[in-house]
């Protein structure tokens, strides 16, 4: 399979410590697939869906203790606790490592270890980078074929003496008191132990992504963020492309897969998905920014996904798709979720494999419930999907969820101020979520359980990306969720956002003005076209104000956070939280 020694000898490293009854390499190819599927079907780790109605498709119930990420039990580990930073937790490397191979021994018993070779990025392209994770689960091996490009490729790729990073997981024991889920940035290795659930084991996703990636970039001169990037196509043939961060609950994968308004449709707008989740940014040689999405499926949550919260994300489950935590229909051999229909099948098996009954009111499905489906299943996946050199950037949008502080739409004076945006970014919590309303939650590029060093440092990453950077994109913030009086959303959203998006481009293209405001540039309401969308005028123009009052509160809040990161805090950003007080004030 390989003749590089130094993964050869971690293999054998690895074998001697878990002690797994045998060794299996990965490689890619269907039928060593399809023998895995049908052990895990023995097994009972998958369930095979009806062939007819979800051909290719299985069912997996992860441990009910063990249904998310666990932030609390994920550790960034280098060698000084200030490169980590306030906002991950950390450990010394050393005393991890001594943690962890006492858990890791031993614990592939009786088991089979599997090699997964895997590229993030396209194989051979400038952006890929490549890993190994080795892991005992038949979950990790069949979704990582989903969520990566796998297999012998991937090893010609890293060579006899090419990088990659180390990736261990094991499902142990699946004790919750003895989970981590550890990366060792300067070691490029992760490690992850005592959990079965996707975000916690699929190594290749938000661990090398984005932690790893992230720690990367700094060093390499690259970005690697937590955005979607999709195309938008004029009826002129102009194609343009925007990549987006967003806090959870605020509408990533529905933007993503947006389906423009009747009206725009007419006129011949298209809107196609690159990405949904992550984003890997280069400086290319025309000076401008350059994106590629590295994975290779999408990891969505379910429940709420439906044909009209989300078409295009529920056609790509259709097939060859692994769902999990998700209702099973006894009937016909299919999967619920909450919010898929009106019409829960009542002989059905909870996401616990107990028998659901409506009299008891608990969910068929998980909260977090989700599904692994090859992003190619997307009716509206970008033909530059695949493209090696990326998609260039026009645009860079942040946003979150604020009910009176941010406005629909404003554009940062420059690159700079840009940055400030996005360090700014802040969602506010939902009764739904949490009891209480209105709480702020500070989540800076959408990255803060994501970076995988000192986010003073990141922001300085990226101010110093700017100095680099001849033909930048265009920086903008959004936010769908102002509220009326009583609480209701006045922007009406989901496909509606293109109209907010066409006056982004015409922005980024210089092809239209806007008024200068404390906080940034603010489109007039008569740029924005409303025609034939539910919102008038007046009431457009009134998420577009500035609440200075909103905005005052706000500034307390920022500065708090701030304050977090000391001397790491980058002087620009310092001074600007100051001076848009002084704006704010006058």
């Amino acid at each position: 399979m390989t003749n590089n020694k130094v993964l050869l000898d971690w293999v054998q490293e690895v074998a001697e410590l878990t002690k797994p009854e045998k060794v299996v390499w990965i490689t890619g190819e269907e039928a060593q697939l399809e023998e895995i599927r049908k052990e895990g079907c023995s097994t009972g780790e998958l369930i095979k869906l009806n062939e007819e109605k979800l051909p290719g498709c299985y069912l997996h119930r992860s441990d009910t203790r063990d249904v998310a990420r666990v932030e609390a039990r994920t550790f960034i580990c280098c060698k000084e606790e200030k490169n980590a930073g306030p906002t991950n937790n950390w450990m010394d490397p050393q005393e991890m490592y001594l943690k962890l191979n006492k858990l890791y021994d031993g614990c592939m018993k009786g088991r089979t270890m599997y090699i997964i070779p895997f590229a993030m990025g396209i194989v051979g392209s400038p952006f890929a980078k490549y890993g190994i994770e080795i892991t005992d689960s038949i979950y990790v091996v069949v979704s990582m074929n989903i969520m990566t490009r796998i297999g012998t490729q991937v090893l010609d790729a890293i060579g006899e003496d090419g990088e990659f990073t180390k990736g261990l997981h094991s499902k142990a024991d699946l004790d919750p008191e003895e989970r981590y889920i550890v990366h060792f940035p300067e070691d490029n290795t992760i490690m992850s132990i005592n959990s079965g659930y996707g975000g916690n084991v699929l190594l290749g996703k938000k661990c090398l992504a984005l932690r790893i990636a992230s720690y990367l970039g700094q060093k390499e001169g690259w970005m690697a963020e937590h955005m979607l990037i999709l195309g938008v196509e004029n009826p002129q043939g102009e194609k343009r492309y925007i990549a987006a961060a967003f806090p959870s609950a605020c509408g990533k994968t529905n933007l993503a897969m947006l389906i423009p308004p009747e009206g725009y449709r007419k006129d011949g707008w298209k809107v196609t998905c690159v990405g949904d989740d992550i984003a890997w940014i280069r400086i290319g040689e025309d000076g401008r920014l350059w994106a590629t999405n590295p994975e290779n499926g999408f990891f969505g949550v379910a429940p709420g996904t439906n044909e009209k919260s989300n078409p295009n994300a529920l056609a790509a489950t259709r097939k060859n798709t692994i769902f999990t935590n998700v209702g099973l229909n006894l009937d016909d051999n299919t999967v619920w979720w909450e919010k898929l229909d009106k019409n829960p099948p009542a002989n059905s098996l909870d996401w616990t494999g107990k028998k659901w009954d409506p009299a008891l009111g608990e969910p068929m499905a998980h909260p977090n419930s989700r599904f692994t489906a090859p992003a190619k299943n997307c009716p509206c996946i970008a033909p530059e999907f695949d493209d090696a050199k990326g998609v260039p950037l026009s645009a860079i949008v942040f946003g979150g969820r604020r009910a009176k502080t941010a406005p629909l739409v404003y554009q940062s004076r420059d690159w700079d101020h840009g940055v400030f945006v996005g360090s700014i970014m802040a969602s506010e919590t939902t009764a739904a979520a949490t009891g209480a309303v209105g709480v702020v939650r500070r989540d800076p590029m959408a990255m803060l359980p994501f970076c995988g060093y000192n986010m003073g440092d990141y922001w300085q990453h990226w101010l110093d990306m700017g100095k680099k950077i001849s033909n930048p994109p265009k920086i903008f913030n959004v936010n769908w969720f102002r509220t009326d009086e009583e609480g209701n959303f006045i922007w009406p959203g989901f496909g509606d956002n293109l109209r907010v998006l066409e006056w982004i481009l015409k922005r980024a293209d210089g092809k239209i003005g806007a008024r200068e405001t404390e906080i940034g540039f603010i489109p007039e309401p008569s740029d924005i076209n409303i025609e034939g969308c539910d919102i008038d005028l007046d009431a457009l123009t009134g998420i577009l104000q500035v609440e200075k009052e909103y905005w005052k509160e706000d500034i307390k809040s920022i500065k708090e956070f701030y304050a977090k990161f000391g001397d790491k805090l980058p002087e620009y950003l310092a001074k600007e939280v100051e001076a848009m007080e002084e704006r704010i004030s006058k």
